[in-house]
């Protein structure tokens, strides 16, 4: 198993996907560092855009997330529902 991970700007927009991000997927760790939110798991990671869009209270386009986005690391598939990632073969 190999970890993926996605780390955040710490800013208000980000604390709201990265709480998103934990209902989502609960094995996931958190780290909050300065200025900075990282967040990894075993082999998937999901970030829907319902989910957020729940705890922003409005409508929330996935591409947003690339707003806020420092690093990554994992293969991205992403549609207007969700951001996944994971390592493929």
């Amino acid at each position: 198993m190999s970890k993926v991970y996605l780390a955040l700007q710490d800013n208000d927009i980000s604390r709201y996907i990265v709480e998103a991000i934990e209902e989502d997927n609960p094995d996931a760790s958190i780290q909050h560092m300065p200025a900075m939110i990282r967040i990894e798991n075993e082999d998937l990671l999901v970030i829907r855009r319902e989910t957020v869009e729940d705890k922003l209270g409005r409508d929330w386009d996935v591409q947003e997330l690339h707003l806020n986005l420092i690093t990554l690391g994992g293969n991205v598939d992403e549609d207007e529902d969700q951001l996944t990632l994971c390592w493929k073969s």
